[in-house]
């Protein structure tokens, strides 16, 4: 694909802001000519993650062709039905590459125009992001396709965070809440409990889709600076080290409620107990390293980008005021920061820049084990615009 124009590179910023999930594909001169056009491997991906279409799945020729009728152009000012055919021709040895077709295309496009594919209740929209102008159609005063389709998608994709705000704001209307357990779980656990959230150790977001974080506003500095992101265990295959149990014979302490290691590793400097990240790039890998050990433990990259897409694809911070009473703790939740969609390249990025870091909290069971509570990642509250870019702040009290 060509490199896109500014006002094409607005149009999808713009677009993915109202929650528009999208792909994108450009016609070339020989394409419109022929009624052809190449399934690129992100189209392939799109049609595959929406469950339209999987071209693995597809055999050669004709006759395994696959017609999509809800198909529709966007223009301007109307609706075009359409239709798309997704297919692979025959060829000598092996099945040839995934093609795509709209019906109508020369209509509506030029050769290396880009055109953007969504996907919404069953139509599959094409639209021409070089020649209409997304902004203007989208903030316009007057109803118009693309605008109307663009606030069905934002209404659809908003229901869900519309109703969890609503009950959220409920709880903190009736002030303070008494916790039920201690620590520093207590407060994520009281709110759950109020929003009927069973607890489980699922690694899935905690309602619905939308993962919940909440945290004291002003317990102490450090808390503060930082925001947990998800666990994740090493990849123990390439480690060193077995087991979380390795880690604490290596690095833990004594301390009076017993044997464990409570540290933060970064990329920027040895902690107290001699440990460091180090990312390699060169093999997509973050390692951990010992001063008297060396390398000890190490995760893939690949599987911590999908960790934070799969934890943190909608996310509401949410921080509460916290006050004892008679020895028990309770919470007033006050204001809410709403993300969306994390950038997982920048993941890598504020790793190597220190502003994400790894907890480790384990401790010495009973019976000579380990028991784990990470390794936990975190970013720095001064980063997590960086990572999460769509954001939006909800206060609930007034």
């Amino acid at each position: 694909m060509r490199q896109l124009t500014d006002r094409e590179k607005q149009a999808i910023r713009l677009l993915t802001n109202y929650s528009v999930e999208l792909t994108l594909i450009e016609p070339t001169e020989t394409g419109l000519n022929k009624s052809i056009m190449d399934a690129t491997i992100p189209v392939r991906s799109y049609l595959k993650e929406q469950c339209i279409h999987d071209y693995d799945l597809q055999q050669a020729g004709q006759s395994f062709k696959v017609i999509i009728d809800d198909t529709i152009i966007i223009t301007s000012n109307k609706y075009v039905p359409s239709r798309t055919s997704l297919y692979r021709p025959e060829a000598k040895g092996k099945g040839g590459d995934p093609r795509i077709w709209f019906k109508r295309l020369p209509e509506f496009s030029m050769p290396n125009d880009i055109l953007m594919l969504t996907y919404f209740e069953n139509y599959l929209y094409i639209i021409n992001i070089t020649q209409l102008s997304i902004y203007d159609l989208i903030h316009a005063t007057y109803n118009n396709p693309l605008k109307e389709l663009v606030n069905a998608i934002y209404r659809n994709k908003n229901s869900i965070s519309n109703e969890l705000l609503g009950k959220i704001q409920n709880i903190a209307d009736n002030g303070f809440l008494r916790a039920i357990k201690r620590g520093d779980t207590a407060i994520g656990h009281a709110l759950e409990t109020a929003l009927g959230i069973p607890e489980n150790n699922s690694k899935n977001p905690d309602y619905k889709g939308i993962e919940l974080k909440s945290y004291r506003s002003k317990p102490s500095i450090s808390r503060e600076s930082r925001k947990g992101l998800f666990t994740q265990v090493p990849n123990w295959n390439l480690s060193y080290f077995k087991g979380s149990k390795d880690i604490l014979n290596a690095f833990g302490y004594q301390r009076n409620d017993g044997f464990r290691l409570n540290c933060t590793s970064s990329t920027q400097v040895r902690n107290s107990q001699g440990l460091i990240l180090r990312l390699e790039k060169d093999i997509n890998q973050l390692i951990e390293n010992s001063d008297t050990v060396g390398d000890f433990v190490v995760w893939l990259m690949d599987d911590l980008k999908s960790r934070l897409l799969e934890k943190h694809n909608e996310t509401f911070w949410i921080g509460a005021d916290s006050q004892f009473i008679h020895g028990v703790e309770y919470f007033q939740y006050k204001k809410i920061l709403h993300t969306k969609k994390p950038i997982p390249s920048m993941f890598e990025l504020l790793i190597e820049q220190g502003e994400i870091t790894l907890d480790h909290m384990i401790k010495r069971t009973e019976t000579g084990g380990a028991s784990e509570r990470g390794p936990s990642f975190k970013v720095s509250n001064s980063a997590l615009r960086m990572l999460f870019p769509e954001q939006i702040e909800y206060s609930l009290v007034s």
